[in-house]
């Protein structure tokens, strides 16, 4: 009997979604972006990828539409499947992180292509959020702070001039905590 391809039922898989945190430093606090999700709370930007567009060009869209963000740095975070993290459907999320510094990021509060009003949250005082969106902006804190030890990936959150000090303000926003600036001069000189 020669093997034949089985084809999935309309509607039998997973829907995939591609998820962005963005973050910025403002007022000194580490900032994430977050869009109004109703009733249930608020989510992270994200949208289901078009036909003919890759999963990074879903999440660049994403965050173009959202946010009238398109000069960030953008990593893939993590993709999130567990069968239970949408009651309503299967759904997986391929989750990315953002950073984007406070004189490129958008303005509080804007309107976004889609009629939503896009809003910055520190993340220290995050609003209830749906589905497993809190979980995935702890983990991109977590893998944003782990990256502070070996590469320059802070910097992407400051403007193109800035000072030491400034830099320093930017650690300690990251990992919720001050830094004494003699150690942090000599870790910053040996990064380079």
């Amino acid at each position: 009997m020669p093997d034949t391809l089985v084809q999935p039922s309309a509607g039998a898989g997973p829907t995939v979604t591609t998820v962005v945190a963005l973050f910025t430093i403002r007022d000194d606090e580490l900032q994430v972006l977050l869009v109004p999700a109703g009733p249930a709370g608020w989510a992270l930007p994200g949208d289901v990828p078009r036909p003919a567009e890759g999963l990074t060009g879903a999440a660049r869209r994403v965050l173009a539409e959202a946010a009238g963000a398109d000069d960030v740095w953008l990593e893939q975070l993590y993709t999130f499947g567990d069968p239970a993290r949408d009651p309503a459907r299967r759904e997986v999320a391929v989750a990315w992180y953002a950073l984007v510094a406070v004189d490129r990021a958008p303005a509080v509060d804007l309107t976004a292509a889609a009629g939503t009003v896009a809003r910055w949250w520190p993340v220290a005082t995050l609003p209830s959020l749906v589905l497993d969106h809190r979980r995935i902006v702890e983990y991109a804190i977590q893998r944003l702070r782990n990256k502070l030890e070996y590469t320059t990936v802070g910097f992407q959150l400051l403007p193109a001039r800035f000072t030491l000090g400034e830099l320093q303000r930017v650690y300690e926003a990251i990992l919720g905590r001050a830094l004494d600036k003699r150690n942090f001069r000599r870790k910053v000189e040996l990064l380079g």
